[in-house]
């Protein structure tokens, strides 16, 4: 019989040798999800970005300017206040690829520029399926009336917050 001490130490290394396959097997099963960090920020730093709805069932168009800031692979843009009609963000995920799969959520600003008139402060959502370039971006409204959203780079330094 070993003694109880000897015990331990085996039990202690078969749990740190346990703990560390949990840990490789857990590294390779998402090695395929993690891109190269270099790839990933090669989109990083400040798009002018323009979004654009036309004329369509009974709404006026419109157009807003406002910066988007892309920080590892994640795109964050608004325009207005938050809580105020006329308040709207982007956010998403831009990939290696530069396919961008984002979301927009704001508030009606005026009722003739929503379908359906609805009101100012009314909330509303969307998503958006972009396309990134070293320079510029193009994405489309996917669901509901047709908008676009170009963008075009301003810089690469990503400010600090």
């Amino acid at each position: 019989m070993k003694h109880p001490s000897t015990r331990v130490a085996l039990t202690r290394r078969a749990a740190a040798f346990i703990l560390a396959l949990c840990a490789l097997g857990g590294t390779h099963a998402h090695a395929d999800d993690k891109a190269d960090p270099a790839s990933v920020t090669r989109f990083d730093g400040v798009w002018q970005t323009t979004l654009s709805c036309g004329n369509a069932n009974g709404a006026l168009g419109y157009s807003f300017r406002f910066p988007s800031v892309v920080k590892k692979g994640r795109l964050h843009g608004e325009k207005g206040t938050a809580g105020e009609a006329g308040w709207l963000k982007i956010d998403g995920t831009v990939g290696a690829d530069g396919a961008a799969d984002l979301y927009v959520e704001g508030l009606v600003g005026a009722a003739p520029f929503a379908v359906g008139q609805r009101p100012a402060g009314t909330a509303y959502g969307y998503h958006v399926a972009a396309k990134f370039l070293s320079d510029r971006a193009e994405g489309h409204r996917v669901e509901g009336r047709p908008c676009t959203v170009l963008w075009t780079r301003e810089g690469s330094a990503v400010p600090e917050s």
